[in-house]
């Protein structure tokens, strides 16, 4: 009887180490998969903020042209904000839809990319 229930003891701790040992696995998994994440996020920023400048000083460079042109410097700026409501609206009106989807997709492969390289 008494050799039963150190089995039930020994059963029941290795039951625990078991869990203890999954849990931990799965935390670092999951730290894993972020740090790769991020890692790939980091250069995608940076690159997003050099085009963003560059974009900015290129519509200050059209604004301040289009002004010297007309003979008002912010008629300049109103074309050019303009130009970029017009876009804005068509992009919304008609593309917002694909853009959501295309996000989608591009997270979940990236999720499952990830994934994949931890299962091999």
């Amino acid at each position: 009887m008494e050799e039963n229930i150190k089995n039930v003891e020994n059963l029941i701790d290795e039951a625990t180490n078991y869990g203890k040992s999954t849990l931990e696995l799965l935390k670092l998994k999951a730290i894993d998969i972020l740090a790769s994440g991020a890692a790939s996020v980091v250069p995608l920023i940076i690159t997003i903020l050099l085009v963003a400048s560059f974009l900015l000083f290129l519509n200050l460079a059209i604004a301040f042209w289009l002004g010297d042109i007309l003979g008002k410097i912010y008629y300049g700026f109103f074309i050019v904000g303009g130009f970029y409501m017009l876009v804005s609206l068509i992009v919304g009106v008609f593309f917002r839809k694909r853009i959501k989807n295309a996000l989608n997709d591009s997270i979940i492969r990236s999720i499952f990319k990830a994934e994949q390289q931890n299962q091999d």
